[in-house]
Parts: structure tokens; sequence; C-alpha cells
């Protein structure tokens, strides 16, 4: 699905007074206000007010503003608030805004290579050592090379938070083998969706606030979006009773932040290394929210909410890595998007290689002081 570019700049937004902006009177000034030498950043999410990435934005946000002592000022509004989620690259890169908080996936239909910077194919690392692949592995390069070289868009972007894997999703009723899964029309983002498709689903690409309102309409029978807490706050458990765990198709993937390159050039050093290494503090601060809130919620859906949990068959697992490999056959005839395919493998030989034969088996652990809580 091609994401639409918005024809509007930002002055061309601001004369015409803001009409889209939902109630969000700040921006009928200029984005860029400067009072007692504050500089206020007006960024939006891809997310709903109520929902936690929502707050893992603010987090943030948050880190930014007391970090930088009332030099900085993010002002940061919800997902529709100026421009919907799916167009929110498009107004950064604009200066229709000065700031984003979303995923690539988002953005993918620009280039497919967007989607390894988030929902790509594993390798044997998970989205903590993939985090380190941008920052350590050669990954930061790369991206800008696709974002200023190849798109051409006037955008500096960060990541922060290594989303835990997400899970297969919402069925109405248990999914025992591919054969359950034939035909269904599935909601989910980015290269996920020529995994899922490979597999044998119909999948539509959906923002997260548009996926009920799908159900509703029948445009979609089953589903994902991320985890316990944001698929709970939309209400996935009022429309299913059937929560499969486990999935290859999103297993690491993380927040793009993003900032319009021209704006962010006008900032001091200081400032643009408190919007840089904030995204690094978020990492500490989504991930233990996270962790809290995603057990917790996972437990509420099974024991206050009636859904069945459910880990995802190995035989599913092992059809999504088959489908992985005739996608990534096809796409690396681009020779971009081989090279961020191979500098990941080579990262995820590496790094795998030691993580796996170094890890404690947790699983081992758990069932020795927690025998039966896990599902058969």
């Amino acid at each position: 699905m091609s994401v639409t570019k918005t024809p509007t700049t930002r002055r061309r937004f601001l004369q015409a007074g803001g009409a889209s902006l939902a109630g969000a009177s700040a921006l009928a000034a200029p984005n860029i206000a400067r009072a007692q030498g504050t500089t206020v950043i007006k960024m939006q999410s891809a997310w709903p007010a109520a929902n936690i990435f929502q707050t893992f934005a603010q987090q943030y946000a948050d880190r930014v503003n007391a970090m930088s002592g009332g030099s900085l000022q993010i002002d940061l509004l919800p997902a529709g608030a100026v421009v919907q989620a799916f167009q929110l690259q498009d107004a950064v890169a604009d200066g229709v805004l000065d700031a984003g908080h979303h995923v690539t996936a988002y953005w993918y239909g620009k280039n497919k290579a967007a989607s390894l910077f988030g929902t790509g194919p594993v390798f044997g690392t998970d989205a903590n050592q993939m985090l380190a692949w941008i920052n350590y592995g050669g990954g930061k390069a790369l991206y800008e090379e696709l974002i200023n070289d190849i798109l051409g868009l006037d955008v500096r972007g960060f990541f922060a938070m290594p989303m835990p894997t997400q899970p297969l999703g919402w069925f109405k009723g248990e999914v025992t083998s591919i054969d359950d899964m034939q035909g269904l029309k599935y909601r989910t983002v980015g290269l996920a969706t020529d995994i899922m498709n490979g597999i044998g689903l119909s999948v539509t690409q959906l923002p997260g606030g548009e996926i009920v309102p799908a159900l509703e309409r029948g445009v979609i029978e089953a589903f994902e979006f991320n985890n316990p807490t944001a698929d709970s706050q939309f209400g996935a458990q009022d429309v299913s009773k059937h929560y499969m765990m486990g999935s290859y198709h999103q297993a690491a993937e993380f927040f793009e932040i993003i900032f319009n390159k021209s704006f962010f050039e006008t900032l001091s050093d200081e400032q643009k290394a408190i919007l840089e290494y904030a995204a690094e503090a978020a990492n500490t601060a989504n991930y233990g929210l996270a962790m809290d809130q995603y057990s917790a919620d996972l437990v509420k859906l099974r024991d206050e909410d009636g859904v069945n949990v459910y880990r995802t068959p190995e035989s599913i697992m092992k059809a999504q890595l088959d489908s992985w490999d005739k996608v990534l056959a096809d796409l690396e005839q681009d020779d971009f998007f081989r090279r961020v395919v191979e500098s990941q493998k080579a990262w995820s030989e590496r790094v795998g290689y030691y993580m796996i034969l170094n890890q404690a088996d947790y699983k081992l652990a758990y069932e020795h002081y927690f025998p039966g809580r896990l599902p058969s």
C-alpha cells in the first residue's frame, strides 16, 4: 500500500488556518515559536491519544524537555491532529510538522527496504540486538542513505524502544496449522504483508486506529497490532477471544523518531545531541514500562476478559521463515535492499552466535519455579 504524498507545505498549511488540526489550535502560529529562549517543536505521532505508544512518545518528549533546561519544548500531538498516520513522514519532510514518532513500516510503500529498519526478517537476533546493529553495525549509515540519498527526503531520524516480538494476533478460533489461516482477511503492515500473503492470508494494511472499524465492516477477519496493552486499549478482546502469541512477521521492530532536517540543522550542537541521545534514554523508559504493562495486561486478558491465550505452533513459524526466504529472493534483486540484508545477516551471524550460545534457558527456569503456567 503506497503512502500518499501530501502536497501541503508548511506555509500553505499555516495560511489555511490549520483547518485539519482538529482542535489543536497551537498550530495556527508558526511551528517554531521562540519565547524566553525556548524552541517549541511540533511533533505528531502515529498513535491515538489513549494508546500506550503515545505514552512511549511522551516519555521521549519529557526527556528532551527536561534535559534541555527549557531551551527545547516538544509539543506532542496524537495521530490525526494534523495528518493521518501514514502521511506523517511526508508532513515532517515538507515542514508541516517539525517532528514525528512512528515506525518505518508506515512508509514502506515508498521503498520496501524501509521495512528492514523495523519489520524485517529474523536471522536469529531480536529487536535489542538489531537496534545495536543500527547503532554499531552499519545500519545507521544505510538508513540515512535510504532517507536522504535514495528518497531525497528532508528528514533526520533516530530509533528507540526495541519492541518485544509481536503476537501472531487475534482470530475467531485457535490456529493450530497453516490450514486454519488460508484466505483469512488479515491486518498487518510493512513487509509482514508479503510474508503473511505468502502463507495464504489476504492482507490489508491499516493504522492501529482503523482496526476495529475495519472488523465491524468486514474488511478484515483477523489481525495483529503489537502487544497485549495496545491491543486491549482498542478493544481487541471485545471482538475476539483467541490470541496467538509468537510470530516471525514482526519480531524486531522499534520506533522511528524523525525531524525535519532543515529545522534540525538550525539547532545548536547541544540541542541536536539532546534530541539524539534522548532516544537512547527513551529506550530504557519505554522498555521498562512495556515489561510492566504488557505482562499485566496479558494476565488481565486471560483472567478477567476470558481470552484464550495460545503459543503459535512451530509449524506456522517455520512456514513464515520459508515465506521470508521467497520474499527476500525477489526483493534482493534491488541492490540497496540486498546490501541491507547482507549487513543484517553478517551482524546476526556473529551476534546471534554469541547470544544463543551464551544465553541461559529462561524457559527452563520459568517452568522450574512456575510449573504448569505456560500453555502446552
